[in-house]
């Protein structure tokens, strides 16, 4: 978890209601200014999503419009932000109870560290802090890349990267199973600084190199490549930016794992990848979202 700072303040909670498709920009937003970071839901079915970040009162005020405007411009959403006074205690209690032990596909459990002790399983367990709560598998398209990732791993891949590790549970979950090194790398530092954590919180940190970087710029990403195994769960629109850069650092036989996408996305990100000689493989639906496991021809 991030450390807190040292000498007391007035801590305030900043919320805002979004639908599904826009809460990776928002969450990226609040994670500008704030420690930490929930997502809950805000109805029944799913549909809409409430991103919590707690900060110090007054703290990053102009970072945090720039972010916000931003963020809107993205997607659309026109949001109305509330803001609360907030005791950090009741706040993390809240974010422990909606943050239940997630079962996902046939071998990954993903366990907040509030939970008591780790109950008799066979599933492959990732650790989270729960005061960190972005990536913490309830997602849709992290779902769909842990289900992904169970279907290509008899191929027993060598060289993987996750392209936007986020909290890292791609990146750890393919090295829980696969027992390979795996690069792990964000443009956002928090994210990285976060993944590196949960890495040495799950007895990963031989395994997983965290990386500050942007895509496919990034020295170490292609120093390294070309890769058997890339996950990129982002957004559809740099999905397809980055297509010809995923197909010229994958290598022939390699394997795509593509998400934070819609449904009704899939069309476009397919269009892209298939003009730079990938092949569909697989998709795994995941409510609204998709995953798309691609292959590129050997």
């Amino acid at each position: 978890m991030i450390a807190p700072r040292r000498h007391a303040v007035a801590l305030e909670t900043v919320s805002i209601t979004v639908l599904e498709a826009a809460v990776p920009l928002f969450e990226q937003a609040l994670m500008t200014v704030c420690t930490t970071v929930g997502i809950f839901e805000a109805d029944d079915a799913q549909k809409y999503w409430r991103i919590e970040g707690v900060k110090d009162i007054g703290h990053g005020e102009d970072e945090l419009e720039r972010a916000l405007t931003l963020a809107s411009l993205a997607s659309g959403e026109d949001v109305v932000v509330q803001r609360d006074a907030t005791e950090a205690e009741g706040w993390l209690a809240r974010t422990y109870d909606a943050f239940p032990q997630q079962d996902v596909g046939k071998r990954f459990a993903i366990r907040g560290t509030h939970l008591d002790a780790e109950p008799n399983s066979r599933r492959l367990t990732i650790m989270l802090d729960a005061g960190i709560a972005f990536g913490s598998g309830e997602h849709g398209s992290t779902r769909g890349c842990l289900r992904a990732l169970e279907a290509v791993a008899y191929r027993k891949p060598q060289r993987i990267l996750d392209m936007g590790c986020g909290s890292g549970i791609l990146a750890m979950a393919a090295a829980k199973l696969l027992h390979k090194p795996v690069l792990a790398v964000d443009i956002e530092p928090w994210s990285v600084r976060v993944s590196a954590s949960n890495a040495g919180l799950n007895g990963l940190g031989n395994l997983l190199t965290c990386r500050l970087g942007n895509g496919w710029r990034t020295p170490q990403v292609r120093a390294e490549a070309p890769y058997d195994l890339v996950f990129a769960n982002i957004l559809a629109r740099p999905l397809c930016k980055m297509a010809s850069s995923l197909a010229t650092h994958l290598k022939p036989g390699g394997t795509a794992i593509l998400a934070g996408l819609l449904q009704t996305q899939v069309s476009m990100v397919l269009a892209a990848h298939r003009r730079q000689g990938l092949v569909l493989e697989r998709r795994i639906r995941e409510g609204d979202w998709a995953t798309l496991v691609l292959r590129r021809r050997g």
